[in-house]
């Protein structure tokens, strides 16, 4: 069972339940904002949001195998065979077999499926390059580590060593 169903609560003495509130409320809608542009993007080519995390994480790491991409996305085999499917007959993704295991699928982004992610992720990025300089650079910091603080603590190592976490 992951931490946040079995841990018992400890809220800090600073952190009150309305600053806990309006923080997942926060969430909420910046999750919301952050995806809208997307998902409309998406829609117009017949894709949805899990299209959209493999698109971005498999432009993230080219060469990733099916086992690596289930991994990042926690989504069960079935799920991500039809979208991989879906993107691959698009034309987005290419599939290739491993050198030393033919049974690995390694997958990477085509040229039109690269300019897809790069119109995707542009419009995010510009979403979090305001955000951040709005806030500034110790606020950029400690989202990163509340972000962090979010996870599962069994998933955060690897999540910080895929990321690039630097100390």
């Amino acid at each position: 069972m992951s931490e946040s169903r079995s841990a018992p609560i400890s809220i800090p003495p600073f952190v009150r339940d309305d600053d806990l509130r309006q923080s997942i409320e926060l969430l909420f809608f910046a999750y919301r904002d952050f995806t809208g542009e997307a998902d409309q993007m998406l829609v117009a080519v017949g894709f949805g949001r899990a299209h959209h995390r493999a698109i971005y994480f498999i432009g993230r790491n080219p060469g990733i195998t099916v086992g690596g991409l289930l991994r990042i996305l926690k989504i069960t085999k079935q799920s991500l065979s039809r979208v991989l499917r879906e993107l691959i007959d698009g034309g987005y993704v290419s599939q290739d077999t491993g050198r030393n295991d033919r049974r690995q699928r390694l997958l990477a982004l085509t040229d039109k499926g690269e300019g897809l992610e790069r119109e995707l992720t542009g419009r995010q990025r510009a979403r979090f390059a305001r955000a951040f300089g709005e806030a500034g650079a110790d606020a950029m910091a400690g989202f990163r580590r509340v972000m962090l603080g979010m996870l599962d603590r069994e998933q955060r190592p690897e999540i910080e060593r895929h990321i690039g976490v630097r100390r």
